[in-house]
């Protein structure tokens, strides 16, 4: 078997021998043609000619060897429901979903906007969605009425698929609502709503656009609905992904260089074997859970472990309980929820047996030392980092253990996968940096199976913001600070950009500040990351108000943060809501009108900014560390 350097190597010299081994390991319909056509950079097309389908590749062609053997298992701790479907019920359940799509006269190429909580008839819509070549745009179930809408006109869907409800933390959230109002400020009009009703909202909106899920899965219970063989390089889904622009950027993936590549990472990173259970800790609104709760492990022929819950409740040893009584092989979350776990009573993981785990795998934002070495010795099993972003689909920085079992080392996520020609350079000249170096974690053109393919609609956009930030070179920008050592371990320092990662999730500054602008007693605003010893990020404000005197009064400066607060929830979802809101009269800029956000949050960390520009006033940034109460 070749070493890592070796087929590392191959990957990016041979890209085309490489891939089309690698492309072996999913059904092809139709052979493709020819593995790589970079006719168009920085466009690139994967298996051009290749026909192929996701939900077969996850699906159908398993029922010949494994028609029995579990393939979800659905937990949900919000409801108290366990389920358990084979390969054979899933397969059932698609085609019933495919078929009521169908009566709702969706077909090829129309979009299917998803916004349901974590229930198994999410994962049957994106499969269905999948089967029939509609193209599925999953949006998180935490995301207000006005994100909603804005991905509605967006993608244009020809069906939303919702439920009346969903949970969190005990607490049910009224989805129906949202949808009303996202269906009225969004311009395009949907013709229709699937409704999944979970009984859980006891008052529920009866509009005219809504259609019952059960009746007419009762009606097409029996249904066969045959795969449609999509070309290669067709769509599957768009994904919606925070930009520093406010505007959220439709990440389009393609159909058979995605399978290729999830299944690759499935044993060269994951080591995922047929017949084992992986529990993805995530949601499918991320790309986590698109690639490792549904569509990797699924082609892989694995068992797939779909949770409803947080992983405090009932208790801190719930994610301990499912490991014992799944035999889960492989887990995968990210750093946020093990530090949220590290201030569980040690007793609930020393309570089960975990002796069915073989690995841990952690990714969504840097995995700090304390945590690192806390689990570590812990679980007393490898914990595996890795890197990577919803524009590449899977991880591009790991340790590829089904290739070489590298050493990990504390603070890197390891080295770059195959196929991904990752390079360190200088923001300013473009340069390739030296070991040690600090630089942008930049890839080179073209990108491997299974990235992006485009920004949806808008193929400008995709080359304006990856591929023209780096001065001197035609490379992509992760928009991410790294350094590489001697070996080849890549470690990640942050970004380079205004977007930031707030417990694995990525939102942008920007989205946020215009939620904040539009309180009519705001007059300016500036959000920054700051450093979270739970959340790895959280977001700051700092508000100049319209009037000044209005926070003077007792209680006032509370109610006015309370206020700013629902503001964000309002138009974005609690997920985006700031940590702190801090209230200044003037926000620190240069003498051309830019806000020094590095400073602020230099600040706001206790941090030295360091040299500035030539600052417009001095005392602004004395209004910050007064804000902060430095």
């Amino acid at each position: 078997m070749p070493t890592y350097r070796e087929a590392y190597r191959r990957s990016i010299d041979e890209p085309e021998a490489f891939w089309a081994e690698q492309a072996r390991r999913i059904h092809w319909q139709t052979p493709f043609e020819r593995v790589l056509d970079r006719s168009k950079p920085p466009f690139a097309r994967w298996f051009v000619g290749g026909k192929t389908n996701l939900c077969h590749n996850a699906v159908d062609r398993h029922l010949a060897s494994r028609a029995q053997q579990d393939a979800l298992v659905y937990v949900s701790t919000e409801t108290g429901i366990e389920r358990r479907y084979t390969y054979a019920e899933l397969h059932a359940e698609v085609n019933r979903m495919a078929a009521v799509m169908r009566s709702l006269h969706v077909k090829k190429g129309d979009r299917v906007l998803i916004y349901l909580p974590m229930i198994p008839e999410a994962l049957f819509a994106m499969l269905a969605c999948a089967r029939i070549g509609a193209i599925h745009s999953v949006v998180f179930g935490g995301f207000a009425a006005p994100n909603l809408a804005a991905r509605i006109d967006d993608a244009e869907p020809a069906l939303i698929v919702t439920a009346d409800a969903g949970a969190r933390a005990g607490k049910v959230i009224d989805y129906t609502p949202l949808v009303d109002e996202a269906l009225s400020r969004a311009e395009y009009k949907v013709p229709q709503v699937l409704l999944i009703d979970r009984q859980l909202a006891p008052e529920r909106l009866q509009a005219s656009y809504l259609v019952a899920y059960e009746p007419l899965r009762e009606q097409f219970f029996d249904a066969h609905v045959p795969c449609e063989w999509l070309e290669s390089n067709e769509p599957s889904y768009v994904l919606y992904t925070s930009g520093t622009t406010g505007r959220p950027k439709g990440v389009q993936r393609d159909v058979g260089g995605y399978a290729v590549a999830l299944a690759a990472s499935m044993e060269h990173i994951f080591q995922g074997a047929p017949g084992d259970t992986m529990f993805t800790a995530s949601d499918i609104g991320w790309v986590v859970g698109h690639s490792y709760i549904i569509y990797a492990p699924l082609i892989a022929g694995l068992t797939t472990v779909m949770y409803e819950g947080t992983p405090i409740r009932p208790d801190g040893g719930i994610w301990w309980r499912l490991v014992q009584q799944y035999k889960i092989n492989l887990m995968f979350t990210a750093p946020t929820a093990i530090r949220v776990l590290k201030k569980q009573d040690p007793a609930l993981m020393e309570k089960y047996d975990l002796s069915s785990l073989r690995t841990l795998f952690l990714a969504g934002e840097p995995l700090d030392e304390p945590t690192a070495h806390w689990i570590q010795s812990a679980l007393k099993k490898p914990v595996i980092d890795n890197y990577w972003q919803t524009e590449t689909g899977w991880p591009m920085i790991a340790i590829p253990r089904g290739i070489e079992e590298l050493p990990s080392k504390l603070g890197s996520p390891g080295v770059p996968s195959m196929g991904f020609n990752l390079t360190l350079r200088n923001e300013a000249t473009g340069d390739a940096c030296a070991p040690g170096e600090k630089g942008v974690v930049t890839l080179a053109y073209p990108l491997p199976p299974g990235c992006m393919q485009t920004v949806w609609r808008d193929d400008q956009r995709f080359v304006d913001t990856y591929w023209k930030s780096v001065p001197n070179q035609m490379v992509y920008s992760t928009f991410d600070w790294g350094v590489q050592d001697e070996d080849g371990y890549v470690s990640i320092l942050g970004r380079t950009d205004d977007v930031i990662n707030v417990a694995g999730h990525r939102l942008g500054t920007r989205e946020i500040e215009e939620a904040l602008s539009a309180h009519p007693a705001v007059a300016e605003v500036a959000v920054v990351g700051i450093a979270d010893s739970v959340k790895g990020q959280a977001a700051a404000a700092f508000v100049v108000l319209r009037d000044a005197d209005r926070i003077n009064a007792p209680g006032a400066r509370e109610g006015m943060e309370a206020e700013l607060c629902h503001a964000v929830d309002s138009q974005l979802g609690a997920i985006a809501r700031p940590a702190r809101v801090h209230f200044v009269t003037m926000l620190p800029k240069t003498r051309s009108g830019k806000l020094l956000r590095r400073a602020i949050a230099a600040l706001a960390e206790g941090r030295d900014p360091g040299e500035l520009p030539t600052i417009e006033d001095p005392g602004a940034l004395m209004q910050v560390r007064e804000a902060l109460g430095n």
